[in-house]
């Protein structure tokens, strides 16, 4: 009964935040009736939908922002990133001098499409296999790596609000002008789309809840959290994996305009910050106890 009780409270709760404030969509039903699908089914699924507790509350975390934009908090940064990135990593040429992402505009090539490409696809599904495989093979590992994703992101999220910062590929069809109200645009990722014949990430930006989240760079984050937390499972080919990665998200993240040198960068500062941090809280206060419940249960 309490168990019936809770699900009613929650469900209301769920639907009427989406309802009302959100904008609901098909997404939020099928992820409503997958989670309670799961838990009702008890036993290892049970335990599964509540391991993995901490990313269905980033994702409803990051679906959410769209109520309250964050360039309607602080005034929206265009033209210092773009400055600044233009002076620490900007390339000479001809023309003079322009940022990597405008030089890469100018010289890309299909296969670059393609890898870039692929690359970025794997933002969220490479803290995802890793959380299923740690799920499976160090439970501990796991709990401190999703709630330390967790942690991470929500870190993130304040410095968005904080510091509302334009992409590249915003300066390269707004200029300097702002334009708060536009829909996010999947930029050199269209290249990959138009190599393969598809919409896959023009369908994924279109539904992107924030188009001025450029500072930190959560693409550049999350290979970097699994990097960190791997490195605690001693596995050299492990590392190399993450490793991998790291280079080839940032470097995507660079070449098809969706972020500055120095977004990557400060996305890897957050991960490393956000590992730290959390990796203290969950060592010297009440989050360890939190924990070690959770643990119990799953």
């Amino acid at each position: 009964m309490k168990r019936i009780l809770y699900l009613t409270a929650g469900t209301l709760a769920y639907f009427s935040w989406f309802y009302f404030f959100v904008g609901l969509r098909p997404e939020h039903v099928f992820l409503f009736v997958l989670v309670v699908g799961l838990y009702w089914a008890g036993g290892t699924l049970r335990r599964f939908v509540l391991a993995f507790s901490a990313f269905i509350i980033y994702w409803i975390l990051y679906d959410s922002m769209r109520v309250v934009p964050n360039h309607s908090v602080n005034p929206v940064h265009i033209a210092e990133p773009y400055d600044l990135e233009k002076w620490l990593f900007g390339v000479n040429t001809a023309a003079g001098r322009v940022t990597l992402n405008e030089y890469f505009l100018a010289h890309g090539a299909p296969w670059l499409d393609v890898v870039s490409g692929l690359f970025y696809l794997c933002w969220i599904p490479l803290p995802l296999a890793f959380g299923v495989w740690l799920f499976r093979h160090n439970k501990p590992l796991f709990v401190r790596f999703s709630y330390g994703f967790l942690f991470a992101n929500t870190l993130g999220f304040v410095i968005y609000y904080l510091y509302p910062a334009a992409p590249p590929w915003y300066v390269e069809q707004y200029g300097f002008e702002l334009k708060s109200v536009l829909p996010g645009n999947a930029a050199g990722l269209l290249r990959f789309d138009a190599f393969f014949g598809i919409s896959l990430f023009a369908n994924i930006y279109t539904k992107a809840s924030n188009v001025f989240a450029a500072i930190p760079s959560l693409h550049a984050a999350y290979p970097v959290l699994c990097l960190l937390y791997g490195r605690q499972l001693g596995r050299w080919w492990l590392n190399l994996l993450f490793g991998v990665f790291v280079a080839g998200i940032w470097f995507a993240a660079i070449y098809t305009r969706h972020h500055y040198t120095i977004d990557v960068l400060l996305g890897g500062a957050v991960a490393t910050g956000g590992y730290l941090l959390f990796g203290y809280l969950a060592a010297h206060t009440r989050v360890k106890q939190w924990l070690e419940a959770l643990l119990r249960q799953i």
